[in-house]
C-alpha cells in the first residue's frame, strides 16, 4: 500500500499555538479558534490514524465553507455559528476517512478491521446473495482504496465523506447506489434473487429501502415543526438540558414544559407513522422502521432543528444555571 507523507497534497496549513486556525488558501468566512479546534482534535482521535494536525485543520475548514457551516447558502456565518457546525460532526468518522482517503495505512487497518463485516452483511442483505454481497462488497473496498485515477491522480471517494451522518450510513448508501449503479449497467433481466441462492437474513442489518425512506421521512417532519417546538427537542435532546432549564428560559412551569414535550413527541410519532404508510409501507413496516439504531441514518438533527435566524440553542442554553 502507498503510503502519502503527512505534507502531501494541496491542503496543507500551519498550526499556530494562540492563533485562529485557517487555510491559507482557501476561502473561508469564518475562523476556527485554537481552543475549538484543540477540542475538535482531541475529539477525532485524527494522530491515532496518523492525521496531522495541519490536515485536520484543512479538512475542518473546506468543510465549512462547503457547507456554509449548517446554514442556508444565502445566510452569512458568524463565530456564533462555527463551534455548533463542527461539533454536531461525527469527528473520529471524518478523520479516519479522510486519513484512508490521504493513504495512511494504520488508518486503513482500522477501517477494514472496523467495516469489513457489516459492509459484507449490508451487501448481502442489498443483494439478497451471499455470493453476490462479497462480490459488492469487494467491489466498494477496491473503489475506495482508490484504483480509480483523476487526472493522474488516484482518488478516494471517502475523501467526499464530510461526516455530518455516520461513516457506516455513508457506506451503506454508497453500496445501494453502487448496485443500482450495477444492475442499471448489465441490464438484467431476471432477478437478481434467482441468480444465487439467497442468503440467510441478517437481522441486525436494516433495509436500505426503509433507511432511507425513514430518513427523508424525518427531515420533511422536523423541517415543518414551529420554532418553538424545534427549541423544545433541541435544547431537551441534543442539549440534554432540563426541564428545570428549559422552562428558566421560557418563563413557565416545568409542568409545562413536561406536558409540551410529551405531547409533542406523541405527535411527531404519528406523523411518522402517516407519512411511512403514505410512502408505501404497512402499519407494522412503519413501526419496524421507526426502532432503526440511529446510527445508521445519516440526519443532521442539530442542522434541522435550528432556526437559522436565532442563534444555536446550545448557546442560547449554556448560560443557564445548571443546576437541576
Amino acid at each position: 500500500m502507498d503510503t502519502a507523507s503527512p505534507n502531501s497534497g494541496d491542503l496543507t496549513l500551519s498550526l499556530p499555538s494562540s492563533q485562529p486556525v485557517v487555510a491559507e488558501e482557501l476561502p473561508c468566512p469564518a475562523q476556527i479558534p485554537a481552543a475549538l479546534f484543540e477540542e475538535l482534535w482531541l475529539a477525532s482521535q485524527a494522530e491515532a490514524v496518523q492525521l496531522s494536525r495541519p490536515e485536520f485543520a484543512a479538512k475542518l475548514t473546506t468543510l465549512g465553507a462547503k457547507h456554509n457551516y449548517g446554514l442556508p447558502s444565502e445566510a452569512a456565518p458568524g463565530a456564533m455559528d462555527i463551534a455548533p457546525f463542527f461539533r454536531a460532526l461525527h469527528l473520529p468518522d471524518l478523520a479516519l476517512a479522510y486519513a484512508c482517503a490521504l493513504g495512511r495505512e494504520v488508518a486503513w487497518d482500522r477501517f477494514f478491521s472496523l467495516y469489513r463485516a457489516p459492509l459484507t452483511e449490508a451487501a448481502t442483505a442489498i443483494t439478497g446473495s451471499a455470493t453476490l454481497g462479497h462480490d459488492l462488497a469487494d467491489s466498494l473496498h477496491s473503489q475506495l482504496f482508490g484504483l480509480t485515477e483523476r487526472d493522474g491522480q488516484r482518488r478516494s471517494p471517502l475523501e467526499s465523506y464530510s461526516g455530518r451522518g455516520t461513516l457506516m450510513g455513508w457506506l451503506r448508501t454508497t453500496l445501494v447506489q453502487r448496485h443500482i449503479d450495477h444492475y442499471r449497467h448489465t441490464r438484467r433481466e431476471s432477478p437478481l434473487e434467482a441468480q444465487d441462492p439467497p442468503a440467510p437474513p441478517t437481522a441486525e442489518t436494516p433495509s436500505l429501502v426503509i433507511t432511507q425512506k425513514l430518513q427523508i421521512t424525518i427531515e420533511d417532519t422536523l423541517r415543518v415543526l414551529s420554532p418553538e417546538d424545534r427549541f423544545l427537542l433541541s435544547s431537551y435532546f441534543l442539549d440534554q438540558c432540563t426541564l428545570r432549564q428549559i422552562a428558566q428560559l421560557l418563563r413557565v412551569h416545568e409542568a409545562t414544559v413536561s406536558r409540551k414535550l410529551r405531547r409533542l413527541t406523541i405527535e411527531l410519532r404519528k406523523r411518522l407513522l402517516k407519512s411511512l404508510q403514505a410512502s408505501g409501507l404497512s402499519r407494522r413496516g412503519a413501526e419496524e422502521a421507526l426502532g432503526t439504531d440511529p446510527r445508521d441514518l445519516t440526519v443532521n438533527l442539530r442542522s434541522l432543528l435550528q432556526t437559522p435566524t436565532s442563534r444555536p440553542f446550545s448557546d442560547q442554553t449554556c448560560s443557564l444555571d445548571q443546576t437541576p
